[in-house]
Order: C-alpha cells, then sequence, then structure tokens
C-alpha cells in the first residue's frame, strides 16, 4: 500500500539530487545539465493485461544530459578556446582517449596543450613547411623553433605602366637620377643567411609600347657594382687597401704617413693589385708615380689574393668609377594594353619571363655571394592612366622566432614571428557522435565513448556537423539557473505531495486496525 508513496519520494529525491548537481555546476566551463525523466508502474495481472490495475509507483527511467549550446563568453587566456556549434574537443589522457566540450588550455613544459586535468589536445601536426599532415589525430605540440632564413630565388612586380608615358630625354640610365626614367619599383630580398638587401627595379619607356628594365641591389646599379666587384676581386684587394683606396683621392701627393704604414704592410704582389686598383679607380697621376716609387718595379703575376669588402666597392664607387648600365629586360606591350610574349619573343636578343636577375650583394657575413632572382612581371599592364604598381611578391625570408599564436575558427593554430611571417604550426580536430545521448560521463567535463554514443566521427571544424571554434573564449555551463530554481520548488512539492500520500496511507490503516 505504501509502495506508491515510497516510489514516488524516491523519485522526487533523484530528481532534486539532479537538480542540486546542475546548480553547482552553474559556472563550469563546458558542462552540460542533466534532468531526470521517469516513467510509470503498473503490476500485470496473471493474465497479462495491466489495464485494469491501479498503478504502483513511479521509476526513474533514465538520466538525460542536456547537450544543448552554452553561451560563448570571452575570455583573457589566449588558450582558451570555445566550439559553436557540434563536435567534441578529443583529449588523451594516461593513453585513454576522452572527449570534451570545456576548451581551457595551456601550455605545458613540452610545448603540449593540455587542460587542467591534464589531458592532452588532439590534432594534425605539421611539417617545417606549414603543410598540415592529415591522419589520426595526435598529441598537440606547439614548435617554438625559430623560422629559418630562406634565400630569394623568385620575385613577382605588377604595375601598370602608363601608355601616355614620355619617354625621358635624359640619357644614358643613371639609378641616381629620376629624370633618366619613368619609375622605381622596390622588393625587399634576403640573401642565405636572411640579411635583407633591397631590389629596385627601373622602367625606362622608349617608344610606343617597349619599356627597358634596368635593376639595383641596395641602390647602386647591379651591372656597375657587378664590374667593380670583378675588377677589384681580381686584384685582390682587402679591407686595408679599400681603406687606403678610399684616402688616395682624399690626399695629395706626398700620402700621409698613416697611408704610406698601410702600404708599407703589403707585398709587392700586393702592391701591384693596389697599383691597378687605383689606375682603374681614376687616381692621379702623382699619386700613380708615388706608389711606383714605393713599391718599385711591379711584378707581372698579381695571382689571387681572398677577400672583398663592400667598403672597397663603396670606395670604388665614390671614387668616381662609371660604367655604362645594361639593362636587364624588355616589356613590349601590345595595343590592348597587355604584355605581349609573341613580341618580346621577336626582340634580339630574345625576352622571356622571367627575367633572370643576379644581384651581386657582396656580404661580409658568410652568405652567398650572388642572389639569382627569376623576376616574373606577367599581370603588367599599360593602360591609359597613372602609373601604379600592384602588390608585389617574393619568396625569401629572414630569420624570426614565434612571438604569439592563435587558433582560427578552423581549428588551424597559426604562429606569427617577429619577421612578419606566419605558418600553421597544427590543427585542432573535433569529434562528434551519432548518438551524444549515448555518451558516457567521466567526471572532470569529459565523457567517453559507448556501444549506444557509436564510434566517433573525426573532422575539422566547420566541417559537416562540426561548430566551429573561437579562440579567447569558453562555452559556459548550458545550465538556467532560474529554471533550476523553479524546478527544484516543484520536486521539493512532489516530496512533501508523496510523503502526505504515506501518511494518509498510513491513517487508512489505523482506522482498519482500530475496527473492532
Amino acid at each position: 500500500m505504501f509502495q506508491q508513496g515510497l516510489s514516488g519520494l524516491n523519485g522526487a529525491a533523484k530528481s532534486l539530487d539532479i537538480i542540486g548537481n546542475n546548480i553547482a555546476n552553474a559556472s563550469t566551463v563546458g558542462f552540460k545539465g542533466s534532468q531526470a525523466q521517469f516513467a510509470d508502474l503498473y503490476a500485470n495481472s496473471l493474465n497479462g493485461v495491466s489495464g485494469n490495475n491501479a498503478g504502483i509507483g513511479v521509476s526513474v527511467a533514465r538520466i538525460a544530459q542536456q547537450f544543448t549550446q552554452g553561451n560563448i563568453e570571452t575570455s583573457a587566456n589566449p588558450l582558451d578556446i570555445s566550439i559553436n556549434g557540434g563536435g567534441f574537443f578529443r583529449t588523451v589522457v594516461n593513453g585513454a582517449t576522452q572527449y570534451s566540450r570545456n576548451g581551457q588550455f595551456q601550455l605545458d613544459k613540452t610545448g603540449g596543450l593540455i587542460n587542467a586535468q591534464g589531458a592532452q589536445l588532439t590534432g594534425y601536426l605539421t611539417n617545417t613547411d606549414g603543410v598540415i599532415l592529415q591522419g589520426s589525430p595526435v598529441p598537440i605540440v606547439i614548435d617554438s623553433s625559430d623560422l629559418k632564413p630562406i634565400e630569394t630565388t623568385k620575385a613577382g612586380f605588377k604595375l601598370n605602366l602608363s601608355s601616355t608615358s614620355v619617354a625621358p630625354t635624359k640619357i644614358p640610365f643613371n639609378a641616381m637620377d629620376p629624370t633618366t626614367y619613368n619609375k622605381q619599383t622596390v622588393l625587399e630580398v634576403f640573401d642565405s643567411l636572411g640579411g635583407s638587401h633591397t631590389m629596385g627595379m627601373y622602367y625606362v619607356k622608349t617608344t610606343g609600347g617597349t619599356w627597358d628594365v634596368y635593376a639595383s641591389n641596395d641602390g647602386i646599379a647591379i651591372e656597375a657594382k657587378a664590374a667593380a666587384q670583378v675588377m677589384l676581386n681580381d686584384a685582390g684587394v682587402k679591407t686595408a687597401r679599400a681603406d687606403y683606396l678610399a684616402k688616395i683621392h682624399e690626399s695629395p701627393a706626398p700620402l700621409p704617413a698613416d697611408v704610406v704604414a698601410v702600404q708599407q704592410a703589403y707585398s709587392a704582389a700586393a702592391g701591384q693589385a693596389l697599383y691597378d686598383a687605383a689606375v682603374a679607380a681614376g687616381a692621379s697621376q702623382e699619386q700613380l708615380d708615388h706608389l711606383a716609387t714605393l713599391y718599385g718595379p711591379v711584378p707581372g703575376d698579381v695571382g689571387a689574393i681572398a677577400g672583398n669588402s663592400p667598403d672597397l666597392i663603396d670606395a670604388a664607387l665614390t671614387a668616381g668609377l662609371t660604367l655604362p648600365a645594361v639593362k636587364v629586360g624588355t616589356l613590349v606591350f601590345n595595343t590592348s594594353g597587355e604584355l605581349s610574349v609573341a613580341d618580346m619573343a621577336a626582340l634580339v636578343p630574345t625576352q622571356t619571363l622571367p627575367f633572370n636577375i643576379t644581384l651581386p650583394i657582396f656580404p661580409d657575413n658568410g652568405s652567398k655571394l650572388n642572389l639569382n632572382i627569376a623576376t616574373d612581371f606577367t599581370g603588367s599592364t599599360q593602360y591609359t592612366g597613372t602609373t601604379s604598381e600592384r602588390p608585389s611578391s617574393q619568396n625569401g625570408q629572414s630569420s624570426g622566432h614565434l612571438e604569439r599564436f592563435a587558433a582560427g575558427s578552423d581549428g588551424v593554430i597559426l604562429g606569427q614571428y617577429s619577421n612578419g611571417k606566419s605558418r600553421p604550426l597544427a590543427q585542432i580536430v573535433l569529434a562528434n557522435f551519432a548518438s551524444v545521448d549515448g555518451l558516457t560521463p567521466l567526471g572532470n567535463n569529459a565523457w567517453a565513448e559507448s556501444a549506444d554514443s557509436g564510434p566517433p566521427q573525426i573532422g575539422a571544424p566547420g566541417d559537416g556537423k562540426m561548430g566551429k571554434l573561437r579562440s579567447q573564449s569558453v562555452e559556459v555551463s548550458n545550465v538556467d539557473l532560474t529554471a533550476e530554481l523553479v524546478n527544484m520548488i516543484t520536486a521539493q512539492r512532489v516530496y512533501q505531495a508523496n510523503a502526505q500520500t504515506i501518511k494518509t496511507q498510513d491513517s487508512v490503516m489505523q482506522t482498519l486496525v482500530n475496527l473492532r
């Protein structure tokens, strides 16, 4: 007789337990509230028919978690990540795979992304070029190594060279004289050690749709610089002799004592090299005679003396070394204002894109002597209007260290480096299930797959049923505190009502016992 009341008390007590747990986790990130679902009970008769039987109470059919979306709130931690939509973070702890909606992560000492329980976030890693290597998800480890320098081998310029431009009247071309060319563009390029250099391109209109293209490296026309390098390197002039070469054009004969001391520190063969360099650089006859007197007979074979110096080149050019600049290519446009491959091929010598340009960089830091850059102008035009430059490009970079990283909506963790470059470091994957209600709760904001949930479906955020990610934010608990407080009052009244049924049954029993 008391079974209905007892089952009601048990059901109300269970409901209060669940409501209390929901309220306790109202501030737990990624928490999903639960709900008690009840079923009535009937006792079957001997013939299997229960329609005329009185019910015998209530039972808790199941505890159903509510996998509805929680609100997303911003946070100050750049490693906090929320899921907007379906799916779970896939984590590994002690070799066991778990799933969670709590995206509060931090870096461990190895660079791994872990949560407060030490579970490691999994996903796809990348190779050294930033290419995502898809396959089986593995624990994500952030590679904090520096970006290696990359030597520039390709460059691209796109611009509109105005069809109304007039050919310069001042010739020949001189990179230091803007009146000898129509347009200049510059591009930062890098040597094998990541050293930065300025690649300058100069455009000189000749006739109609024809434009001659010149190049410079760090502000000096490359043809003049290359010729200076050949001359002075063949002469074998070292840095100290570069200082002398600078002074020889500053001092009248006889030379100062410090310059004489520099001279006497070298052999006769070096003296020959110095003499030849001075002749080529335009030293006065008085100074040349002084050199001949100092060194006596000049040997015929100088030999190779290692070394070169950017100071020497600058001194030679400053001293008055003038060499004709040779263009690196010619662009020809058709009557539609587009580059004409056929007309360029008809020139002598034949012009084809890309132009292969060699930049002598004269390093003193151990990098390669030259930069060989395939320079393309595909997409350039000659339309009426202003001469204007479009974005240019090159494939080199300096070295750089990792400064920060963040996850995008597609789960790609993008690293940003001190050299202004960025590259993917990893990609977070999500897991979803045919029946999320069948997941087994493990505590610590985690679930495990079960036979009822089905196997996990792995995918990138934003694909299919997978939600998108948002960095520096968290998904708060989906518990509606107001609703839970109302539910608690209701459950309390249900408990009291069931207690009253037992009390009433007790009164009836007492009345029956008192019948005599």
